[in-house]
């Protein structure tokens, strides 16, 4: 795979995943069996638009040339992988995400969405 494509597929990925979030708050919230409300709805929304904006981020520098930016963006995203990671983790582990099955296929997917801007962000190549 190369970036190109790997960033492609990162932002469907996140176009995805914030569509659903935006439009389906609660239902996003039960799967990972916590308690929907109208204020944890609002904040489930807010992510999502955030997450969906960054998935047409990602589309839009898909194509772009080795550059200092390009390589601070992929690292800048490898740290929100490792972000929401933790703070899935944390949330089971203090109880606030109930459902196992709610954390395990996003980890998964945080982790090689990590490892691909990891790998990806390091092999850009730059002149100093």
């Amino acid at each position: 795979m190369n970036r190109s494509l790997f960033l492609t597929v990162a932002a469907v990925v996140a176009l995805v995943v914030g569509a659903m979030a935006i439009v389906f708050p609660a239902e996003f919230l039960a799967s990972k069996g916590t308690l929907p409300s109208e204020a944890a709805n609002l904040w489930m929304r807010e992510t999502g638009l955030l997450i969906a904006c960054l998935g047409i981020i990602l589309f839009s520098v898909r194509r772009q040339p080795d550059s200092p930016t390009l390589r601070a963006f992929m690292f800048g995203n490898l740290l929100v992988q490792v972000g929401l990671l933790a703070t899935e983790i944390f949330g089971y582990g203090g109880g606030v995400i109930t459902k196992l099955s709610g954390i395990v296929p996003n980890s998964i997917l945080h982790v090689l969405l990590a490892m691909g801007f990891a790998y990806f962000g390091s092999n850009i190549k730059v002149r100093r």
